[in-house]
């Protein structure tokens, strides 16, 4: 049996039009989006197929419609006697991963997604926090601009470590515009301003991770099948408690999935497989390592294509 990692995309990887094949041809698809619009009381199933991508592009609405997609291609490989021996996300991506290691289940995933989205774009005010992708110089570098700047009462914090040269940085949006001319004067190739609602994995978001935990406390977690790869930690989990915690720190927590990406590719892997919408973390696979072998699947055709390759005679 061949041994794979499934690692789910987060938020920025939504699109119209996301999930409609596995609708159309997937009766387990075709359920679980019916029951999202019944749990959600939304027509998110409308909104993905349909648009508009403003609406789809809110927090609130990206979060349940990218974890819904994942988990019901998820769901299709597991009806296929598929599963993955470890899993991964790369922030929402997370969620999508407990649902696939069966710490969560996919009918209290989607409602507590919903209320993260809904917190974090609550937790400051909508056009004054910002996010932005610094290509081309290393996280101790960033941290040496961001400590030698006089940003005042201005908040510039280290947000996501995706891969080797590509940082993204996250807090007021005064605090990202004033360090970006010195990032670029430190050697920084690009600064580029990411198309995001608010300053998400900094500390602004610690107001949103206190009342996120009182959310937390009224789902079931329960202890992981199979190891998950938090992003606090990049490091694998599977105690109920211990997801819980790492679940309210990543809020304002980097999101380490540079990391993450080393130690599965330490796990003797034959391929890591990336689930849902958009090619995004398989890119930054190929940046950590461009012969490791993988997958992307979002559609009845990539899901083939995997399924005929899975169970080849090796």
């Amino acid at each position: 049996m061949k041994r794979v990692a499934f690692i789910f995309p987060g938020q920025g990887s939504q699109e119209v039009g996301m999930g409609k094949g596995m609708y159309e041809n997937y009766e387990s698809a075709r359920r679980s989006f019916e029951q999202a619009d019944e749990l959600l009381d939304t027509t998110l199933t409308t909104l993905m197929f349909e648009g508009p991508v403003e609406e789809l592009t809110n927090t609130e609405n990206a979060q349940p419609a990218l974890l819904l997609t994942s988990a019901v291609i998820n769901q299709a490989l597991n009806d296929e006697g598929i599963y993955p021996v470890v899993t991964a996300g790369h922030s929402l991506g997370e969620y999508s991963a407990l649902v696939a290691s069966g710490a969560i289940s996919l009918e209290e995933a989607l409602p507590l997604v919903q209320t993260r989205g809904r917190l974090m774009e609550k937790a400051y005010p909508k056009g004054q926090g910002a996010m932005a992708a610094v290509l081309g110089l290393s996280r101790d570098e960033i941290e040496k601009v961001i400590h030698s700047v006089n940003l005042l009462d201005e908040v510039v914090d280290i947000a996501n470590l995706n891969c080797p040269g590509q940082i993204v940085i996250s807090g007021t949006k005064n605090g990202i515009e004033t360090i970006s001319e010195s990032l670029k004067e430190a050697g920084a190739k690009r600064v580029i301003l990411l198309n995001v609602s608010g300053p998400f994995h900094s500390r602004l978001m610690k107001a949103a991770a206190e009342q996120f935990a009182e959310a937390l406390e009224q789902v079931n977690l329960v202890d992981a099948n199979i190891p998950v790869y938090a992003n606090v930690t990049a490091n694998q989990v599977k105690s109920y408690d211990e997801i819980k915690d790492l679940l309210i720190q990543q809020l304002y927590s980097p999101v380490r999935f540079e990391e993450t990406i080393e130690h599965l590719l330490q796990d003797e892997l034959d391929a890591i497989v990336e689930v849902g919408n958009g090619k995004v973390l398989t890119g930054l696979v190929k940046k950590v390592n461009r012969r490791t072998k993988t997958f992307t699947i979002q559609d009845p055709e990539s899901l083939q294509l995997f399924i005929d390759w899975y169970k080849e005679e090796s």
